[in-house]
């Protein structure tokens, strides 16, 4: 390996200059983010056409789908985490998976109740067991069960490990989750965008609905930018607080010692 890739990975693992790029690019994501969002409602709502079967009720999809497809990214994004803890041991790899497990899950969630929400009209039911719906269930549940785990375990080496495994694990849901449609027969629609053939969205929706996808992903990825930081803060925090703690035990042993046992104390 040549020194230039070396001396990058290097920089990529030290916190100090992630806390550096972080901070200047995170404010111009956060701008993009807001300038997607606004252009996607707009297009989603003002433009877009209701759908010839069911009505004005397939806006919902606009928020339904970027939400659905970020819960699986940050769940990928862990898994490659996860990888980065356990083989490369890289510093960052826990921060990013610890930053990212409350934001897919609130992702996932907003996934399920607009699916039910759209459900109920179109299905006549809130919910059904079908393969689809059941996964991304699933994929929340394991989302509820990583934060957990990271707050359980206050050594973080050693939680980084245990949720490092736990999401390898769990990771074995994403496929089920992409091709659950096609492997049963379910109520949920197959793909629509992600396909062979193409797309079969007419581009009168097909367009906003990328729009918003882009848009979501932008602020995903600015919010998983902000929670790392304070992630980074956090662990200093922490690290400073024991070594101040260490600091006044020290000081304590020193001035309660007996003058025979001071040399022992120090």
């Amino acid at each position: 390996m040549s020194s230039a890739p070396i001396s990058l990975w290097t920089r990529l693992s030290n916190p100090s200059h992630f806390m550096r790029w972080s901070g200047m690019l995170a404010p111009w994501l956060a701008g993009l983010s807001a300038l997607a969002l606004a252009l996607g409602l707009y297009l989603a709502w003002f433009v877009a056409p209701p759908d010839y079967q069911q009505g004005e009720t397939v806006r919902i999809m606009f928020i339904h789908v970027p939400a659905a497809w970020l819960g699986v990214f940050f769940y990928g994004a862990m898994s490659l985490s996860a990888v980065g803890t356990l083989v490369w041991r890289h510093p960052l790899a826990d921060v990013a998976q610890r930053a990212a497990a409350p934001i897919g899950a609130a992702f996932t969630l907003i996934c399920l109740v607009t699916g039910s929400l759209w459900g109920k009209p179109m299905w006549g039911t809130y919910w059904v067991w079908d393969a689809r719906l059941t996964s991304m269930l699933l994929l929340f549940l394991i989302y509820c069960g990583i934060v957990a785990l990271w707050r359980t375990m206050e050594d973080p080496n050693r939680a980084a490990r245990a949720v490092a495994i736990l999401t390898l694990v769990g990771a074995v849901n994403l496929p089920i989750i992409k091709f659950s449609v096609n492997w049963w027969s379910t109520l949920h629609q197959p793909a629509s965008i992600l396909r062979m053939g193409g797309p079969t969205i007419d581009p009168s929706m097909l367009y906003p609905l990328l729009v918003m996808i882009l848009a979501a992903t932008l602020g995903g990825t600015t919010l998983h930018l902000y929670a790392m930081r304070t992630e980074v803060m956090r662990r200093r925090v922490r690290t400073l607080t024991i070594r101040e703690a260490e600091r006044l035990d020290a000081g304590r042993v020193a001035v309660t010692a007996p003058p025979d046992a001071l040399p022992q104390a120090l």
